[in-house]
């Protein structure tokens, strides 16, 4: 069946899975594997954050450096540093492998970035300054980078047409397992801390976090010798090599009139969903602490504990409790990845972005504005997942559609990390926000959440590069 037969009925729904055939679904297994464990070491770091930072600031200053002014303006500033370090080795891997992709193979750069994140995040564990955690952020960055732009190529690539946006959302839709499974190492490590299990440990729980990260690094032993390269990527180095042409050329994507326009305005479209996200939206961990912080501490107050018991039970539960805000939010997140599938193969891909962006927008703001109560983290949070991860399933299932087989893996890095090495601003300018203008001194005790409302209109962006790009629903893979 051509690809242009497969993508002609866009209303099949989900029973297109079973066009695929043992192969095809461990092909997928594969792909949605490699980014579901990348989602979770993503995520470890979003919880271990302030844990590690303030460990690590307390090691090197002195804990009582840390209560100065000086020592909290620091423990401000380095997790957005470090956040921002992460995205910026997240586009330059993205760049590069997403280049090797097209040039060398799907499979032998999946395999490589998977090392190489998994590697970086427990090499994090060892840490001994805020400078080489955030060193080491960066390296992971590179591996983190590129598997999402080989993964959705090779899957793109090795699936029926009928099946492959399917395939492609659901593999977005994963990365919410990945996610929920660092909330549970999260609530998990809470639950240690209060029962003291670290008082003579030379461990600290957000090490053991990282260390769980150099789990994936198994995926590789699966993947090798088993999974092979697309046959339409073999075919299209066979035709480019008797052509002349050179597979992933930044030099064709930024020169071809059609896949400049795609890739510049596709850049914008992940620009919007990755400030979104990594800018404001995983900070809400931060804020949900926080809250909670003052929620357990009145608990230890109400329960009668002693100093010793308490310095055990505040911050052993408040971990508990960000895992709790990771989960509901990652439950949203499964469910928006799934809508938008559907919604974007009954209404279109871009009416589907135009909703998911203006909800993304509110609901963030709704986070940032209102988040005071236990209760609301069982409802804004998801609110808030199911929109903003909307958006990265329609990354996965819309970029593979704007460009040729020749140039698929890099315009689609080209996208998604040359945007998030622009979005890297988006945590350092939180953080600047946070620390300068909606500061204490202004009048804003909690700044962040003034912060994070101002900067949601970067989902504005995502509005207003709509009208520009094309409308893929129904059509074939551009050769």
């Amino acid at each position: 069946m051509s690809d242009q037969a497969a993508t002609a009925s866009p209303h099949q729904g989900w029973g297109t899975l079973n066009l695929l055939s043992r192969y095809q679904w461990f092909v997928f297994a594969m792909a949605s594997l490699a980014w579901t464990a990348d989602c979770m070491d993503q995520q470890l770091f979003t919880a271990a954050r302030k844990q590690a930072i303030d460990s690590l600031l307390a090691g090197q200053h002195g804990a009582e450096h840390m209560t100065s002014d000086e020592g909290k303006a620091l423990a401000k500033e380095w997790p957005a540093i470090a956040t921002a370090a992460f995205l910026v080795g997240w586009a330059v891997g993205g760049f590069f492998f997403g280049v090797m992709g097209d040039r060398a193979g799907r499979v032998k750069t999946l395999m490589l970035t998977v090392l190489l994140y998994s590697l970086f995040t427990g090499l994090s564990a060892l840490s001994q300054t805020v400078y080489d955690f955030t060193l080491y952020r960066f390296l992971t960055g590179l591996g983190v980078g590129g598997v999402f732009g080989v993964a959705v190529a090779l899957l793109a690539e090795e699936m029926p047409g009928q099946a492959r946006p399917y395939t492609l959302g659901l593999l977005q839709a994963l990365s919410a397992v990945g996610n929920c499974a660092a909330a549970l190492i999260t609530m998990l490590m809470g639950f240690l801390i209060c029962q003291g299990a670290f008082i003579d440990s030379r461990i600290q729980p957000w090490q053991l976090m990282f260390l769980v990260g150099l789990l994936p690094a198994l995926l590789v032993l699966l993947m090798r010798g088993r999974l092979h390269e697309p046959a339409k990527w073999v075919e299209s180095v066979r035709q480019n090599k008797a052509l002349g042409l050179k597979a992933g050329s930044f030099g064709e994507l930024l020169t071809n009139p059609r896949w400049r326009r795609n890739a510049w305005l596709g850049l914008l479209l992940a620009f919007a969903g990755v400030v979104g996200l990594w800018g404001i939206g995983f900070f809400s961990v931060d804020l949900t602490q926080r809250i909670f912080k003052r929620v357990v501490t009145a608990q230890a107050e109400a329960k009668g504990l002693d100093e010793a018991a308490k310095k055990l039970f505040i911050p052993g539960m408040t971990m508990v409790w960000s895992g709790v805000g990771l989960l509901t939010l990652q439950f949203g997140a499964f469910l928006g990845i799934f809508s938008f599938s559907w919604v974007a193969q009954s209404i279109g891909r871009k009416p589907a972005f135009f909703i998911a962006f203006l909800g993304a927008m509110a609901s963030t703001i709704a986070v940032f504005g209102l988040l005071t109560e236990v209760w609301h983290l069982f409802t804004l949070l998801p609110l808030m997942g199911f929109f903003q991860l909307s958006l990265f399933g329609g990354y996965a299932i819309y970029f593979p559609e704007l460009f040729p087989t020749h140039l698929r893996s890099t315009g689609t890095s080209f996208c998604y990390n040359f945007g998030r090495l622009i979005a890297a601003t988006g945590p350092l300018l939180l953080g600047y926000l946070t620390a300068a203008v909606f500061n204490e001194a202004n009048g804003y005790p909690e700044g962040m959440r003034q912060a994070g409302m101002v900067m949601s209109s970067v989902f504005l962006l995502g509005v207003a590069v709509l009208p520009w790009l094309p409308e893929t629903l129904g059509k074939p893979l551009p050769e």
